[in-house]
């Protein structure tokens, strides 16, 4: 996700630097069309779909960034996911991500699980997706540590696709809790902020060809510790070409601030991302 494992003194350093943060997800992972049944030979009609899909996958990627800022000390990361979708359009998604400690002030956290439940419908061209995700760090906390890491966000995004051509703008909105308070808590002394992520997404497939294309934009508004007080804006180009399960995609992704790391490197700097995920 998007914690830092900075302590209480550098804080106050980072807040007096314009501080940044992407997709992540995001977008929630989207459930997979589910196949057709297979037809008996002799029958005219088509069985209808099974009424509850499964399906998941694996990504290695040569760094995790959230919203333009990286969550693994700009090291690689091992991620996964697994959806559950019903013919309604409700879904319930686990995705899950290495983190390389890069979560809280004590910096004991190497994981983050996200529980995401939603609703899916398309509409012609349009296609609308809302719900809820739980960012969950399993951990265990120096005694006396009262920093807080687990956290929820609702998020909403409406899609319309043309041909080859999709278009999409997403929101997030995480209320005030205990988790992004810029003291996480640790002092109980300061507000318990909000955030909110609007971003706008373009896609496209490049007809009889297995590559695509893809353009990211997004900014966030509120002094949380999701952007450790300040607002900023992140960015991303890439493409991804695909060979029967495989997908390997290449981005290069940029925020407008800059993020220190405990290793005093820019974890908010712009670079490559390349990743290499199978689906299932």
């Amino acid at each position: 996700m998007r914690f830092s494992h900075i302590g209480l003194g550098a804080l106050s350093l980072a807040l007096a630097t314009p501080t940044f943060a992407d997709p992540g997800p995001v977008d929630p992972p989207s459930p997979a069309a589910a196949e057709p049944a297979a037809v008996p030979l002799g029958q005219d009609d088509t069985a209808p779909p099974p009424a509850i899909t499964i399906n998941g996958g694996a990504t290695l990627v040569s760094d995790y960034r959230f919203r333009g800022i990286s969550q693994t000390h700009l090291q690689p990361a091992i991620q996964g996911s697994i959806t559950l979708t019903h013919a309604s359009g409700f879904y319930a998604t686990v995705w899950s991500s290495s983190t390389s400690g890069y979560v809280t002030y004590s910096g004991t956290g190497s994981q983050e699980i996200d529980l995401i439940a939603g609703y899916k419908k398309t509409t012609g061209g349009f296609t609308l997706d809302a719900g809820l995700v739980y960012y969950l760090y399993p951990r265990s906390r120096p005694t006396g540590d009262r920093s807080s890491a687990n956290f929820f966000e609702p998020y909403a995004d409406v899609a319309y696709t043309i041909g080859p051509v999709t278009a999409k703008v997403t929101v997030n909105y995480a209320p005030g809790q205990k988790a992004l308070a810029l003291d996480q808590g640790q002092s109980g002394l300061l507000k318990k902020n909000d955030n909110i992520y609007l971003a706008g997404d373009l896609s496209a497939s490049i007809p009889n060809t297995p590559f695509g294309l893809s353009a990211h934009l997004g900014h966030s508004w509120g002094p949380s510790w999701l952007s450790l007080g300040n607002d900023y804006t992140d960015w991303s180009l890439g493409a991804t070409a695909t060979w029967k399960n495989l997908t390997f995609g290449v981005s290069y992704v940029d925020t407008d601030g800059v993020f220190l790391l405990a290793n005093g490197r820019n974890g908010a700097r712009g670079g490559v991302v390349a990743s290499l995920g199978i689906s299932f």
